[in-house]
């Protein structure tokens, strides 16, 4: 904690907290935060360019995997595995509730997994995986590993929020600031790779005036044929280094978040440990969670031009790859505004309508966005490309409101669960988050794959490469995947009943059923026994 008294009272303001041993201190939502940097740097270097790597650097868009072509490999390999880890989150959140430590259930996983997460995100990355069905499985079992890992951090990280605090209005602040941070983490990686990468294989791409003189402007920025193995060769190491430097930058931040955080609100050590079929029930108990991971799957595409579809259709239908950092860079201001206001949105209209209403906004600027697109020439109509920009301005709001509400939603649902049935369960409630998070992944790396697919990108081939048919059909699931996926979300929280105020009645609630249950076991131990 700062030592300056200005700088305390700030940071109190900022996030509601007040002194006292019993309360939470801004130095542990810092330190959750600079944690939340750390965790995006390794999820978002895979996330965002595992795909990228498989299909232009190793080169799996060039040849076939089995019977099926190495894109559609790859596209099934994404959608598979992420499936999977999701699937797997409930698993992980029934351990974090039957972890007993003197460090607490959630916290020690930061402190044990940060080596492994780090290790084996470095290995997705090895330049020594080759165009072929051997490197194809290995590279696979990696990544199914490393899936599993990050689920072991994963979810216990964003239990631990719930653990450090009950108040709603503080929990929400800190998760304001920690997804700011987050989104801090994941926008380092968005913006600078794409520059990285697009800088250093340069020279082994078609400048717009060599593709003019070969009459093809599509061919701008990709490839040239007698310069794809070394193109492909410089793309493999400069990602492998790329993640060795995030591993190494994230590692400290996920001890330092294990050794200044502190767990206050736990199930009791002498609490009978839950099986995990007892835990997926609890699941089932809890309807405003199961409202808000029906939504979260139903918006599994909302942002898919943040994903892998995005960084191909600057590469391959813009022309420049560095221009899927300016698409990122793009939604950051809105997303940044809205998270900065989701304490004073949650004051005046909850949770729950600014949720909503925000993803009104992204699905109407999505539609404008469609219309913007002349699909006779396969490029923005007259005054598109600047309407288009607004949009994705307008775009980051609801991006900036998902990143921060359905997180305090579901803290609250935590809540909820322990007034309903006497049992927290962070683990197996934030499990619905991460599980939220992946298929969001799973669904954004499919679609970009299969838009990629679909339009004819070939790398190793690139004349005539891409064609007006195949940049439409890029731009059209991209878009309308977007549009689909932002009504769609919106339709189970119109069911979603768990207010702000709804919540604070039961936090009291709960504090005079344990105050009562206190006081009688009390008397009871004061009780003289007769001989």
């Amino acid at each position: 904690m700062a030592k300056n008294p200005k700088v305390n009272a700030f940071l109190h303001k900022l996030f509601g907290t007040t002194e006292g041993d019993g309360n939470m201190q801004p130095k542990e939502a810092i330190a959750y935060s600079i944690t939340g940097i750390g965790q995006n740097f390794i999820c978002t270097i895979i996330g965002s360019y595992i795909t990228v790597f498989m299909t232009d650097a190793i080169g799996f868009g060039t040849t076939k995997v089995g019977v099926m072509t190495g894109v559609m490999a790859v596209a099934w390999l994404m959608l598979g595995t992420r499936v999977f880890d999701a699937l797997n989150d409930p698993i992980m959140g029934s351990i974090v509730d039957r972890t007993r430590t003197k460090w607490g259930k959630c916290r020690p996983f930061l402190k044990w997994m940060a080596i492994p997460i780090g290790l084996i995100t470095i290995l997705c990355f090895l330049p020594v995986f080759k165009a072929n069905m051997g490197s194809f499985v290995a590279l696979s079992c990696i990544y199914i590993v490393w899936s599993v890992v990050y689920t072991v951090a994963d979810v216990p990280y964003w239990g631990l929020s719930t653990a450090m605090t009950n108040d709603t209005d503080v929990r929400g602040k800190m998760l304001t600031v920690a997804r700011l941070a987050c989104t801090l983490g994941a926008g380092i990686v968005t913006v600078f790779v794409p520059i990285i990468t697009s800088g250093v294989t340069q020279k082994y791409l078609y400048t717009a005036e060599q593709a003019e003189a070969l009459g093809n402007s599509l061919l701008a920025g990709t490839p040239m044929p007698e310069c794809y193995a070394d193109y492909s060769h410089t793309l493999k190491i400069t990602y492998f280094i790329t993640a060795v430097v995030l591993v190494v930058l994230a590692m400290p931040m996920f001890f330092y978040g294990f050794k200044n955080t502190k767990e206050r609100y736990s199930t009791e050590e002498t609490t009978e440990v839950p099986s995990l079929k007892h835990n997926l029930g609890l699941l089932f108990k809890n309807k405003p969670l199961m409202l808000i991971v029906l939504s979260g799957v139903l918006g599994g595409a909302r942002a898919v031009y943040t994903y892998t579809g995005g960084l191909y259709f600057a590469k391959y239908a813009l022309g420049d790859e560095a221009m899927y950092s300016t698409i990122t860079l793009l939604v950051i201001p809105g997303g940044l505004v809205a998270s900065v206001l989701c304490p004073w949105l949650t004051k005046k209209l909850g949770k729950k309508w600014s949720y909503i209403l925000s993803h009104v906004i992204g699905a109407v600027a999505m539609v404008i966005m469609f219309f913007m697109w002349d699909f006779k020439t396969g490029t923005f109509i007259n005054g598109g490309i600047i309407v288009c920009v607004i949009c994705l301005i307008f775009v980051g709001i609801p991006q900036g409101i998902n990143n921060i509400m359905t997180y305090a939603m579901i803290g609250d649902t935590v809540d909820y669960l322990e007034w309903k049935t006497g049992e927290r369960g962070e683990g197996i409630c934030f499990a619905m988050q991460t599980l939220i998070n992946k298929i969001g992944m799973a669904v954004g790396a499919f679609v970009g794959v299969m838009a990629y697919d679909m339009s004819g990108v070939d790398v190793s081939n690139t004349v005539g490469t891409m064609s007006i048919d195949g940049i439409n059909k890029m731009w059209m699931m991209l878009v309308l995947s977007g549009v689909v996926s932002f009504i769609a979300c919106i339709i189970p929280m119109l069911f979603y009943n768990l207010s702000e105020k709804k919540q604070r009645e039961m936090v009291a609630e709960i504090a005079e059923r344990k105050a009562a249950a206190a006081a009688a076991s009390a008397t009871l131990d004061a009780t003289p026994t007769e001989a």
